[in-house]
């Protein structure tokens, strides 16, 4: 028979491993939020923070906040449009389609690795990014990067040990 004291020792056997139990790491449960910017004149377009570290599993939400433009994120993928493959091998590349002002995109990343993106129509002004999903060994190679992504993607190194990796514009 169940009784009463059963079921708050077990509760307290619960708590303690809990307690024991190692936590998250700091955000794993919330999405890392990634704008799209441009400035008034529209000369002059980003991603804000250019190079971040996610969790596997971490939703990651692209937000356009520039009013004067829509943007993409488009994975580095032979299915979009032949670019080269910049993100891990047998990971699913993604194109968010054009975002209006403050629409947003979201997506979770479940495999480890390097994940470079662009934005379709600013990638030559120099709008790419890198997400750094868990803690991969090195990354792609930079002879497939395009200019504008090689002068501007902070290297794997600097994301891991940075979390976040902005650029001044």
């Amino acid at each position: 028979m169940i009784t009463r004291r059963t079921v708050l020792q077990a509760g307290g056997w619960a708590a303690g491993l809990t307690l024991l139990s190692p936590l998250p790491p700091a955000g794993a449960e919330g999405a890392v939020e990634i704008l799209m910017r441009g400035n008034a004149d529209g000369s002059k377009v980003w991603f804000d923070p250019i190079g971040v570290l996610v969790e596997p599993g971490q939703t990651i939400r692209w937000i356009n906040v520039d009013p004067g433009n829509s943007h993409t994120s488009t994975a580095y993928h032979p299915v979009n449009d032949g670019r080269p493959l910049r993100i891990p091998e047998g990971a699913a590349a993604w194109h968010s389609d054009y975002l209006l002002p403050d629409q947003s995109f979201e997506l979770r990343l479940i495999m480890g690795g390097v994940y470079d993106y662009f934005c379709l129509p600013h990638e030559e002004a120099g709008m790419v990014g890198r997400l750094v999903v868990g803690r991969p060994q090195g990354g792609p190679s930079a002879a497939t990067l395009p200019e504008p992504a090689r002068r501007l993607l902070p290297s794997v190194e600097e994301i891991v040990r940075r979390g976040i990796v902005r650029i001044d514009r």
